[in-house]
């Protein structure tokens, strides 16, 4: 007597059609995977990027600015992380959608793959037309994600006989054929082992293009670096620049935890030896240096604090390092500026494009093309090879990492990244001070209680640091020396306090004699400002 299936009535699915959705999800999102895989091997030979961080580059140039400053806001710095794997999470969950298709009508599969090609190839041309490998690991992959779809499909039994085609053709097939596919026996363990080897082929290419750029030359250039001497070294740290109070910041941020804000999806990877710099624009002799011609050059060491303008009331997005560079004044003077053009456009490797004031690089300060930070080469997080690095101004306006090109030309004429998203143009770092100790909520005995933080006001210096406990009189701190005006100061001072709960508030007054104002203000479009505060409990 024949079996009659009567599953997939009142809404069952049949176990045939549940298999059918699980065979073709996996072999969709394989075949994404292998297009992924081999994307990021093509990249790593080519030293180009990935199709996931060109398209990411395309997403952020198209996000409108209050989108962007909100997920800043919510993500901190994981915003890059929650984007690509976002674009990677759509990828697969549109690949198993097409895995399903694609076990009925083959076609559908291969059109998606094509689709999403188009879409890398237009984010290629969008963001690195110049770049003559650019497109190589979006066709690289195209082609892979192709071979790894035919290869599955057909051990699924997905391809058909020539003239059966269509859904019909395959349910005859089926019927005509029982033991044929993935569900049993050996068409089953045919699958299996084909999609383990296109598996462990997506993982191992994409693992090597991920080595790839640091065994050509990236990782092993920095690690051969040697860095000349500055031509006038600067003394050690005068004594007393750090109270080694616990739980203070230290004064000199070790370069591993020095802070990283940037646009740049993955970090690129420059190579030394290949690295150029183009000084072109309203000059009148432009030039191109390497790496070799900029060592060569006598630089010079500068004790600075960068700021990001991300930074809230509080944050920790400051840092501190001793710089190794050449002067960018020197540079431009070499090149001889035009009257007029007021501002420096510098572009990063990445397309990243920042607006620097000209008369602030001209005005005497310490202002640099690094080479060096905290007594070694750059690490590439923070710019390797070279970086521009400005005191007195946020980093979005003077901090370019990767640079390649310094266009001089006018602010009325060229709008860099973050103005055409109506940030400031030219964003001095307001005074700013921060308690750290004690900790936010922390307990501590009664008594004298030790009150200490940090405080900057980049090229003007701090004067004065003031506290008060539970909205009292206020009261100077203590500050320790400083090397110059580019750095933040610790500070610190004592209150004798009754056991409970307690707030303490911080403002400082820089050199011109201006205050920390109270006034909260969010940090775009030109940073943050009002009090510090914290509460404690001394028990």
């Amino acid at each position: 007597m024949p079996h009659v299936n009567t599953e997939g009535r009142g809404g069952t699915t049949p176990p045939r059609d549940r298999r059918s959705i699980v065979v073709g999800s996996v072999t969709g999102l394989l075949a994404v995977g292998a297009a992924l895989g081999a994307a990021e091997l093509a990249a790593g030979l080519t030293g180009s990027v990935s199709p996931v961080v060109a398209v990411g580059d395309v997403v952020v140039d198209a996000t409108p600015a209050f989108l962007m400053e909100w997920a800043i806001a919510l993500f901190g710095t994981a915003d890059k992380l929650v984007l690509v794997s976002g674009i990677v999470v759509v990828l697969f969950v549109a690949g198993a959608v097409l895995g399903v298709l694609a076990l009925r009508r083959p076609a559908l599969g291969y059109t998606g793959l094509a689709v999403f090609a188009a879409a890398g190839l237009a984010a290629v041309l969008l963001r690195r037309a110049d770049d003559p490998w650019a497109a190589a690991p979006v066709l690289v992959g195209a082609a892979a994600g192709a071979l790894a779809l035919a290869l599955l499909l057909r051990s699924a039994g997905a391809v058909h006989g020539p003239g059966r085609k269509g859904p019909r053709a395959s349910a005859d097939a089926e019927a005509a054929h029982p033991q044929v596919g993935p569900a049993e026996g050996p068409g089953r363990r045919g699958f299996v082992l084909t999609a383990t080897g296109v598996l462990a082929g997506s993982a191992t290419a994409g693992a090597v293009g991920r080595w790839l750029p640091d065994a050509l030359g990236g990782a092993g250039a920095r690690s051969r670096l040697a860095l000349p001497a500055a031509a006038e070294p600067l003394p050690a740290l005068p004594a007393g620049t750090d109270l080694g109070i616990p739980g203070i910041t230290p004064f000199s941020t070790p370069n591993a935890d020095f802070y990283r804000i940037d646009t740049a999806l993955t970090v690129p990877r420059l190579d030394s030896t290949r690295w150029r710099l183009r000084v072109h624009g309203m000059v009148d002799e432009p030039f191109e240096i390497d790496m070799d011609e900029l060592l060569a050059m006598p630089l010079v060491e500068a004790d600075i604090t960068l700021t990001c303008v991300s930074n809230q009331v509080g944050g920790d997005l400051v840092g501190n390092s001793r710089w190794l560079g050449f002067p960018l004044a020197d540079l431009l003077r070499r090149a001889g500026v035009r009257s007029g053009a007021d501002q420096i456009l510098s572009t990063s490797d990445d397309g990243w494009t920042c607006g620097t004031p000209t008369e602030v690089v001209m005005d005497g300060r310490d202002a640099l093309l690094a080479v060096g930070m905290g007594g070694e080469p750059l690490p590439h997080t923070h710019g390797y090879p070279a970086r521009m690095v400005v005191p007195g101004l946020y980093g979005f306006v003077s901090a370019t990492k990767w640079v390649t090109d310094i266009e001089l030309t006018r602010f009325a004429d060229e709008k860099a990244y973050w103005a055409q998203r109506d940030w400031a143009v030219r964003a001095p770092i307001k005074v700013m001070s921060r308690v750290d100790v004690p900790a936010p909520l922390g307990r501590v005995p009664s008594g004298d209680v030790v009150l200490a933080g940090v405080a900057w006001a980049q090229h003007r210096g701090v004067d004065a640091v003031e506290v008060r406990v539970d909205e009292g009189e206020w009261w100077q701190a203590d500050l320790a020396e400083v090397p110059g005006i580019d750095t933040w100061v610790q500070w610190v001072a004592e209150a004798d306090l009754d056991p409970g709960q307690h707030t303490v508030e911080v403002r400082a007054t820089d050199a011109t004699g201006r205050t920390q104002t109270s006034e909260r203000a969010e940090p775009i479009p030109d940073g943050a400002s009002g009090w510090h505060s914290i509460r404690f409990t001394a028990e």
